[in-house]
């Protein structure tokens, strides 16, 4: 099922989309070929359709993204991140569960 609040982000609207966002905002960084990011898929979409206007959820492909994946280093996917203000404030790298993901974005 495809979702219409997930934003795509790459290289070049990476920082519009994410840093410079007034809402917190939760990035997957994931890849087409990594079988644990199809597992974290559904959660992240269906947050993205839950939280609509409170979170912003982008998903960034790290082969698409290899410039910011670098700049954030990302060496494992998928690697989910919370940025708040333009700034990281949690990070977990590995498939995780919808409540921590929400946790993350509250805390």
């Amino acid at each position: 099922m495809a979702t219409h609040n997930v934003v795509h982000a790459n290289d070049q609207n990476f920082e519009a989309e994410v840093l410079q966002s007034s809402v917190p905002v939760l990035v997957d960084f994931t890849a087409t070929w990594c079988g644990p990011c199809k597992m974290l898929s559904p959660i992240v979409d269906k947050l993205a359709d839950e939280f609509v206007g409170v979170y912003k959820v982008v998903k960034v492909d790290i082969d698409e993204a290899g410039q910011t994946a670098r700049k954030f280093g990302i060496r494992s996917v998928p690697t989910v991140m919370v940025f708040k203000a333009g700034q990281k404030t949690a990070q977990n790298i590995g498939v995780t569960q919808r409540d921590k993901l929400v946790a993350m974005l509250q805390g």
